[in-house]
């Protein structure tokens, strides 16, 4: 069952790209850098990029060359690689989330970023601000911080009663501090304690859902993070054996097995964010080029989930959801 609906979170802004591809400067040839986790995270997003810069006039292995650097569950080889990318002297560098920005402002602050997907650019300091980023760096905002506080809204929506909440977190992403802090502001007004816990790696995931188990956590929020990405079947496993709700943002999660995910469509933001790298190896400044907010929103349930731990899901809740997995 499938359903679909746009939602606009107060604030933000949509922008409008011509339809018409770029005619690109003959014999020009481009070298971008991109910093990523692997070629299978989020691949409808990467081929969405790809093929926005089709669109635009870039063929890649003719006027554009791709320099992948992949993670592959070791972000601390971020550094490197960014560096690297550097002393190749490509002509821009996509860094898609906030570890990756991180590492590519580290190494650079010359050679324009662009980001993809980044949580919260302003409050982990990537920006200056949202009109007039600054520097080097500029993109597409996941705006997970307000994200997240829809997604205790959402399930306040499903479980009544909630009252404790558990908030698995990755201390290493610069985007989960500040998120946290965002949450556990308003968890109180929801009528919700919220109980933090870290993880590093998947081997912290036992010991966290035990922990969450004492503290009589009725719910599990994850943020997102590429190590809980790559961790979403262990992560569902360990929600159903503890028999507690989880939301996440990608809905990975919830092909695994999650019961609930709330997130931008990643696919569509990687889309636009192909007609920024455009833009900017076209001449434009990144410090002048706003960052630019979600406008489609993905709600995806697993019904078989909410069954197996007891949860019904109301049937107007339900006609809410894009995508319902039964």
């Amino acid at each position: 069952m499938k359903r679909r609906q746009f939602i606009q979170l107060a604030g933000g802004t949509a922008l409008v790209w011509p339809t018409a591809a770029r005619t690109q400067q003959p014999g020009k040839v481009h070298r971008i850098g991109f910093l990523w986790e692997s070629a299978a995270t989020f691949p409808e997003a990467l081929a969405a990029f790809r093929q926005e810069l089709r669109r635009l006039g870039y063929i890649e292995g003719r006027n554009l060359f791709i320099e992948f650097r992949w993670a592959e569950g070791k972000p601390d080889r971020m550094r490197e690689y960014a560096e690297e990318l550097v002393r190749l002297r490509v002509d821009l560098i996509v860094a898609p989330s906030s570890i990756y920005t991180a590492a590519a402002r580290q190494a650079t602050a010359t050679i324009p970023i662009v980001f993809m997907s980044h949580a919260d650019p302003l409050r982990t300091g990537h920006v200056e601000t949202l009109a007039r980023p600054g520097g080097n760096v500029t993109g597409f905002s996941l705006m997970m911080t307000e994200t997240n506080i829809k997604s205790l809204e959402l399930l306040k929506e499903v479980l009544h009663d909630l009252s404790r909440i558990a908030v698995l977190y990755e201390p290493a992403t610069p985007s989960h501090l500040p998120g946290l802090k965002a949450i556990e502001i308003a968890g109180p007004s929801l009528g919700m304690h919220v109980q933090p816990v870290a993880a590093t790696s998947a081997a912290d995931y036992e010991g966290a859902f035990a922990a969450m188990s004492r503290e009589r956590a009725q719910a599990v929020l994850v943020l997102s993070t590429p190590l809980f990405i790559a961790g979403a079947k262990p992560l569902a496993e360990l929600g159903l054996r503890h028999k507690l709700p989880s939301l996440y943002g990608p809905k990975q999660h919830v092909e695994a097995g999650g019961l609930m995910s709330y997130s931008p469509d990643r696919a569509d933001l990687w889309r636009r964010g192909a007609n920024y790298v455009d833009k900017v190896l076209s001449g434009a400044r990144p410090a002048t080029l706003p960052v630019q907010q979600p406008t489609k929103f993905e709600l995806v349930i697993n019904l078989r989930t909410a069954r197996a731990i007891g949860i019904a899901i109301p049937q107007s809740f339900l006609a809410r959801a894009d995508a319902v997995i039964e």
